[in-house]
């Protein structure tokens, strides 16, 4: 199903395929990695970003499974700082390797990718646009700590306008048609139309609302986001909103015995330490998830899986 296709958007992959990944990296977790599943493969790890868990979490992925990885992490030491456009980079990288994992700063960057190169393509993150294995990682999450991804409540909060995870997410989320979204976040962080239409044709029930306190009590998950200054042109804008919900142990007083809280990280001002050691904290856990799913993405992408 997946073997040989780009995963540019979370809308590139199916439900079956979505639930086969997950069940392949929950049988990774559980009986371990098939060591030599990527033996002889290189992978392409093309980072014009910065990034901690996702870049590392696919190099251990594909080292787990006997891969190779070539690549940068940031673009000082390429030839983009001579001008080289980047479609002739991915051309060059495509000849190397057998599939190319990317982000970029630019919404539409991977796509352009996908366009040029010959060997499969999957989005590492794209400015505010998508962040499809995040997602990944947060199904996974959701149904390890729900036992299920239907009939649950599920809040998103924070900058939900910049916020390529969250974006990600609910359309994901809408495969599943008993489970209710409610969309936290200020008037000027609001889901972005595109999202809102893809989300409610699908007749998902979406609530929209600017306070947390309320959705706590109710939600399965909380998945929080971080205001992400480096979106924002205007600083006097993110200053207004950067502090916009600060989840506290107090308000978490009223969560549901269940409720976990799931974050891409890195968080800034929205989770404080002293959360971390509540039952409800599980966003560490989650981004350990991030080599099973990424192993299993890989493994299936590349034909390694009957």
């Amino acid at each position: 199903m997946l073997q040989g296709k780009d995963l540019v958007t979370i809308e590139d992959i199916s439900l079956e395929e979505i639930m086969t990944v997950l069940e392949t990296a929950q049988e990774f977790e559980k009986n371990g990695y098939p060591m030599d599943a990527l033996k002889g493969n290189v992978i392409g790890s093309l980072f014009f970003e910065p990034s901690t868990r996702t870049r590392l979490s696919f190099e251990t992925a594909v080292k787990r499974m006997g891969g190779e990885v070539s690549g940068f992490a940031g673009t000082e030491q390429t030839s983009l700082k001579k001008g080289e456009s980047l479609e002739d980079t991915v051309r060059i990288v495509d000849g190397y390797v057998d599939a190319i994992i990317m982000r970029h700063p630019d919404a539409g960057a991977v796509a352009i990718a996908a366009d040029v190169a010959k060997t499969p393509v999957i989005n590492a993150g794209d400015g505010s646009a998508d962040h499809p294995t995040q997602t990944l990682m947060d199904l996974f999450a959701i149904q390890k700590t729900q036992g299920t991804l239907e009939g649950l409540t599920i809040a998103l909060v924070g900058d939900l306008k910049y916020g390529r995870v969250p974006h990600s997410l609910a359309k994901a989320l809408s495969h599943f048609p008993t489970t209710k979204q409610i969309w936290v976040a200020p008037p000027s962080l609001r889901m972005p139309d595109d999202v809102r239409s893809f989300v409610k044709e699908k007749g998902i029930e979406v609530e929209e609302i600017e306070g947390i306190d309320s959705v706590i009590g109710v939600a399965d998950i909380l998945a929080m986001t971080r205001v992400q200054e480096e979106r924002f042109e205007d600083a006097a804008e993110y200053e207004k909103v950067k502090d916009a919900y600060i989840l506290t142990l107090d308000m978490l007083s009223g969560a549901k015995e269940n409720m976990k809280i799931i974050h891409p990280l890195p968080r800034r001002y929205e989770i404080p330490v002293e959360v971390d050691a509540s039952p409800h904290a599980y966003y560490f856990e989650e981004a350990q998830g991030g080599v099973p799913i990424r192993a299993a993405l890989l493994a299936h992408i590349l034909g390694k899986l009957k």
